[in-house]
């Protein structure tokens, strides 16, 4: 079969499609004919060689995934072959690849209203946004959020599932998305690049950060008292629980997981039309290289998809 990968660490221009064994499901897992795969930062951050995970050269790409169960494994009773798919299956499966072999506890039937490019491209940062806020936050009715990054992956995402549970959405994008996120349901926006967001909002309930650094820092300044800062970005969240709770609030990262159970009640808003997923631009596979340029610009408004 065909699959991406990278025999070094480096720019774009190190994948290469290579010809590769077909992998067989083992007992618990299912083999999937994979139809869509989406491009996430922490693809191109492992191929640069700068994200702090444990990978083994050559390596095959990819968190998310939907397509077909072409076998399952004989401890396998969630699916059988035919099925569709989607889900973040862990570990390091490599969906840019036409097959993978995935834990079937991992995964969840596609949702009726998506597409396979949808239902993969919302399959990681649906999770993040999901574990997030109603795993880690609880968010509720009349709570106000604040979204940093609201119109990327993650952050469009978790618009729309904050709104979903009756919260006041804030998110912080250029003007030029604006009009975008309006649509998704948020309150209220501000342009980062022509107002310091920590004077335009104040007395939040919850924080999710999807930049990090200096912004999770000044986040702290937007929080009630109690407030949580949640952080996507694990590795360089710029605070600590400590700084938080000296300013009277709280702190925690998101690690996404890949959960079967997150994923169904993602796929019910679907169907519901509650959260949709907004696809910038589909690739084929074999492009792989530019969708990691496109999404190393931090310009891409929702996600990129690659398709066979």
């Amino acid at each position: 079969m065909n699959a991406i990968r990278f025999h070094d660490f480096g720019g774009p221009e190190v994948l290469e499609v290579a010809q590769v064994a077909r992998p067989v499901a083992g007992p618990a897992d299912v083999l999937v004919e994979v139809r869509a795969a989406s491009v996430n930062p922490a693809d191109w951050k492992i191929r640069s060689g700068v994200a702090a995970l444990p990978v083994t050269l050559p390596f095959t790409p990819g968190f998310d995934l939907a397509g077909v169960v072409v076998a399952a494994g004989d401890r396998v009773t969630r699916f059988r072959p035919g099925d569709e798919v989607f889900g973040m299956p862990a570990p390091f499966v490599g969906p840019y690849a036409d097959y993978v072999r995935a834990p079937a506890a991992d995964l969840a039937a596609k949702p009726r209203a998506l597409s396979h490019a949808e239902a993969a491209a919302v399959s990681a940062v649906g999770l993040t946004a999901w574990q997030a806020l109603v795993g880690i936050a609880e968010v509720g009715a009349g709570q106000r959020i604040l979204v940093h990054a609201a119109a990327g992956g993650v952050g469009h995402v978790a618009v729309q599932i904050a709104k979903a549970r009756g919260a006041y959405v804030i998110g912080t994008a250029r003007t030029a998305n604006h009009p975008f996120l309006r649509d998704l349901g948020a309150d209220e926006l501000v342009d980062h690049t022509l107002e310091d967001f920590t004077d335009a909002v104040r007395d939040v309930d919850v924080v999710l950060d999807n930049i990090g650094d200096a912004y999770g820092a000044r986040s702290l300044d937007t929080l009630a008292p109690g407030g949580l800062l949640v952080s996507a970005i694990w590795d360089h969240p710029g605070v600590t629980e400590d700084d938080a709770a000296r300013r009277g609030v709280r702190f925690e990262t998101v690690k996404v997981a890949p959960s079967a159970a997150d994923l169904e009640e993602l796929g019910k808003l679907t169907d519901r039309g509650l959260v949709r997923v907004h696809i910038e631009q589909t690739l084929p596979l074999r492009e792989v290289a530019e969708g990691h340029r496109l999404s190393q610009t931090g310009r891409v408004r929702g996600k990129l998809v690659l398709v066979p």
